[in-house]
């Protein structure tokens, strides 16, 4: 995944966590979910060519440690 890809999909998940005010916790599943991929990436820069505020990158960080611990799910409709 390049930084342009992984900006694209922060980006998206950024935007749909709006609606229900939930930027942060979108903010973190991005980070367990792309863990591997966005390791050794400039986070500052990810989150500004995301186009999000950039102190969003210590929540990515936090989203690439939970990675670690715990697995994603499909959200009940």
């Amino acid at each position: 995944m390049t930084i342009d890809e992984a900006a694209t999909e922060l980006a998206r998940m950024y935007h749909q966590g709006i609606p229900n005010r939930e930027q942060a916790l979108s903010v973190h599943l991005c980070g367990i979910t792309f863990a591997t991929q966005l390791d050794g990436m400039p986070l500052k820069e990810l989150a500004t060519r995301a186009g999000i505020p950039v102190n969003y990158a210590t929540e990515i960080r936090k989203g690439m440690n939970l990675a670690r611990y715990v697995e994603t799910k499909k959200a009940e409709a």
